[in-house]
């Protein structure tokens, strides 16, 4: 199959000030030596890539203090200039919002707004062309999912995850052509009756092995054909490529310390 990679426009934040000072996932230990400069070089190398492939990435200024700010991907969903920020569950993050909510508002977003709901952005939120992709479980409430379908006038499929280590949704599964409707995911990140609603809604998807889930190897990033993800997830490499996929391995290991990936990094601002 060939496959066409399509611009996509993503919104980062350099990791200026990223450490880990205190644990709200399971991959959090603050008695774990972080190297910044490491993670700066490491966040450095996914933006060059991802200009490398003609995508158009836009930076917000990090905050002294607020060391997962680098998570951009959690700040907010954004679909067809309407968006939706965060209310996070820690209250660690919660003094990211304004940060991105001025960001928003002048750069084109004037009528940004704050979930009123517990709502973790693209962390729990999986954009796809008819339905957006929700999880549940550990981070977004259950009623962030009703405000979402109302703000966005999409339908939301919500999706129970139940391992800690995939405490959001983009930890365990990742939109690989929103067109197509194409995914991969990890099955037991997810309880009984969403693996039976994943397999009825995509029967043909990458289903991960639990070795390159636990490399958060589906915290990926995808244009339609080039897919950005962490090199030591070579299980999905390998799919990806028997499916026409190209990948794009990268090392951001340092990250990871914080529960964090290529996806985490990366708030993709989606034009419809």
């Amino acid at each position: 199959m060939t496959r066409v990679a399509t611009g996509r426009h993503y919104l980062m934040c350099p990791p200026a000030y990223f450490e880990v000072s205190y644990s709200i996932n399971a991959w959090m230990d603050p008695d774990r030596p972080v190297d910044r400069d490491r993670a700066v070089a490491q966040w450095q190398r996914l933006v060059d890539a991802f200009l490398e492939l003609s995508h158009k990435v836009d930076l917000v200024d990090p905050v002294p203090g607020l060391p997962d700010m680098v998570f951009a991907a959690n700040a907010a969903t954004v679909v067809a200039g309407r968006v939706l920020a965060a209310r996070f569950r820690n209250q660690e993050r919660a003094p990211e919002v304004p940060a991105y909510l001025e960001w928003f508002r002048t750069h084109g977003y004037p009528a940004a707004r704050p979930a009123s709901m517990i709502n973790e952005g693209e962390g729990d939120h999986l954009v796809t062309r008819d339905r957006i992709l929700a999880g549940r479980g550990f981070r977004s409430a259950p009623g962030a999912h009703v405000e979402v379908a109302q703000f966005f006038d999409r339908p939301v499929v919500a999706l129970d995850l139940v391992d800690e280590r995939f405490y959001h949704l983009d930890t365990a599964m990742a939109v690989l052509d929103e067109q197509a409707g194409e995914i991969m995911y990890h099955p037991e990140a997810f309880s009984p009756a969403s693996r039976a609603v994943l397999a009825e809604l995509y029967p043909d998807a990458i289903r991960a092995s639990a070795a390159d889930a636990a490399v958060l190897g589906l915290n990926a990033v995808s244009d339609g054909r080039n897919v950005v993800l962490p090199a030591t997830a070579t299980g999905l490499v390998a799919q990806l490529r028997e499916r026409g996929f190209q990948p794009v391995g990268l090392d951001l290991s340092e990250l990871l310390k914080a529960g964090g990936g290529v996806k985490c990094c990366t708030l993709e601002l989606h034009d419809a």
